[in-house]
């Protein structure tokens, strides 16, 4: 047993890496369940398609609402308090709704109102805990740290926790967030043993938390590399969501493999991941970074044109577990990277810009897909994802060796501190 924990959490990385590790599983879990019990709730209470797409708006729309405020406050109070506390609330969220359910008042309203809430704790939770790693682990060490919490991800969250929530909504509608409760509350316990240096990172701060924001960004856009990644990241989430938007039809309309079918394209995806998570040490340790950069974006490039191509559908299965694969490599190595470039101090802020950015690419991109789809055929959003992305790709070639080292970079200087 000790030989496996030391594969997956060397002892290199410390004690409070393996317990914020074990935390974050633990979540994955609670929200993999939530990922399938979520929209079967939703379904049973409406079947208007308009209200089922709003509980997925509801989800993602607190990151573009409050996701730079988070970053702000992150960066301005104790960060495992602020988890703690983000997370308690969350508790107390499902337990009202687990009580609506159990006493039979629970209605539409009660459960989008839930998942607006739900989602709004995840925004301060999730940018408070992304700042633990580059507190916790040395930089060289980011890569595989990051490698490791995201196979929990995988693990947990794509594949054991959707057919782990819909069984037990079989059992019973509350089940399932009950035992998101149960898991949140592990969750919370966990970091809650973490030994963090206590208090914020910055110290006492004076200054107005729209002046901090604003650092952030300012502190973003003065720093070339981290701005180019912010930007391959945005153009990128647009192009993939454009795609990824019409997938469905895609899977049934072009390729006819039904519905099972569209779940085998995703869980392919998820496979991929999953294997990639074994190999990323050794990629990260043997293959040059710039290198390992180009070739995640080359191969997204080279995906979207085979999707636009092909009609076969398990040449679209082994595309997707590729994408799997090397969506897990680009997403492990580019956080890593910011990581390492950014202060501790403005990891909060510079952390939530990037977050904003990817879900504002995806709502930009979710609605172009569907507009070209509707004027250009369903193969038309992955012909732009294709043209998007390669063009991209072209603009950012030889920038991709200065991202790739963006912690070597020294030309920045942090703002000056407001008073105020």
């Amino acid at each position: 047993m000790s030989r496996v924990v030391e594969a997956v959490a060397p002892a290199r990385l410390g004690r409070d890496f393996r317990v914020l590790m074990a935390s974050t599983w633990v979540s994955n879990l609670g929200d993999g369940i939530a990922l399938a019990a979520g929209p079967l709730l939703v379904a049973s209470q409406t079947r208007s398609p308009a209200l089922v797409s709003m509980a997925l708006l509801l989800v993602g729309l607190p990151w573009l609402l409050f996701g730079l405020f988070a970053g702000a406050v992150a960066d301005r109070v104790d960060r495992q308090r602020m988890v703690l506390v983000a997370n308690s609330l969350r508790i107390v969220v499902l337990l009202v709704l687990v009580t609506t359910i159990v006493t039979g008042v629970v209605s539409i309203a009660v459960v989008l109102g839930a998942m607006f809430l739900l989602g709004t704790a995840e925004v301060f939770a999730d940018t408070a805990y992304r700042t633990f790693l580059p507190m916790l682990v040395e930089k060289r060490d980011l890569g595989i740290a990051n490698a490791r919490l995201q196979a929990g991800f995988i693990t947990l969250n794509q594949f054991a926790g959707a057919p782990i929530g819909a069984g037990l909504f079989a059992v019973g509608m509350a089940v399932p967030f009950g035992v998101q409760v149960g898991c949140g509350l592990l969750a919370v316990v966990l970091v809650s043993r973490m030994a963090l240096p206590p208090g914020p990172v910055r110290g006492e701060v004076d200054t107005h938390v729209l002046r901090d924001i604003a650092d952030g960004v300012r502190w973003l856009m003065g720093h070339p590399p981290v701005r180019t990644l912010a930007l391959v990241i945005v153009t990128f989430n647009v192009t993939w969501a454009a795609s990824w938007s019409i997938l469905v039809l895609w899977s049934l309309d072009v390729l006819h493999m039904g519905p099972v079918g569209y779940g085998l394209l995703t869980t392919a995806s998820a496979a991929g991941g999953l294997v990639a998570t074994f190999l990323y040490g050794r990629l990260e340790r043997q293959v040059p970074l710039a290198t390992l950069m180009r070739t995640c974006l080359g191969l997204e490039v080279v995906m979207h044109l085979g999707f636009a191509v092909t009609t076969t559908a398990w040449i679209a299965v082994l595309i997707m577990f590729g994408f799997g694969l090397y969506a897990f490599v680009w997403g492990t190595l580019s956080q890593a990277i910011r990581q390492r470039a950014v202060p501790l101090e403005f990891q909060g802020r510079v952390g939530s810009v990037y977050s904003v950015a990817i879900y504002g690419g995806i709502v930009v991109g979710s609605a172009l897909g569907g507009v070209i789809a509707e004027h250009g055929g369903i193969t038309a959003p992955f012909w732009f994802a294709f043209a998007g992305s390669g063009l991209t790709l072209l603009l950012v070639w030889r920038q991709l060796g200065h991202i790739a080292h963006a912690d070597d970079d020294t030309r920045v200087q942090a703002p000056e501190p407001h008073a105020g």
